[in-house]
């Protein structure tokens, strides 16, 4: 099982990313994927989230509006798209996939720096 996310790197405040998770070794197709984010001494929090078949869409109030999250169940990757970054955005995002209740499998994670 491999989650691998990319896309990650240094931008300026104001400006867009987006970041992708391709996954492998498990049935992509039957899980709800999540991008959850972890800044430096804080806590790991909830990005956004989307359903197995990509029909619902979650997000932590503070990224509404900026984050999009998509999924391509056909290529088994799930999309993080984020707009107008701000510094507090910095931090290290990781997909996650879940299913049933438990979240059983998840990446390494991708830096991403926001500079003012």
């Amino acid at each position: 099982v491999q989650l691998v996310e990319s896309g990650g790197g240094l931008v300026q405040a104001g400006g867009s990313l987006t970041l992708s998770c391709a996954a492998s070794g498990f049935t992509f197709s039957r899980y709800k994927m999540s991008w959850y984010r972890q800044a430096p001494g804080k806590e790991r929090e909830l990005v956004a989230g989307i359903t197995s078949a990509g029909d619902k869409t979650n997000y932590a109030d503070s990224m509404k509006g900026r984050f999009t999250i998509s999924r391509d169940n056909a290529n088994n990757t799930v999309y993080l798209q984020m707009n107008s970054l701000k510094p507090e955005d910095t931090a290290v995002y990781s997909c996650v996939a879940c299913r049933l209740g438990a979240c059983r499998y998840w990446g390494q994670g991708t830096h991403v720096t926001v500079s003012s």
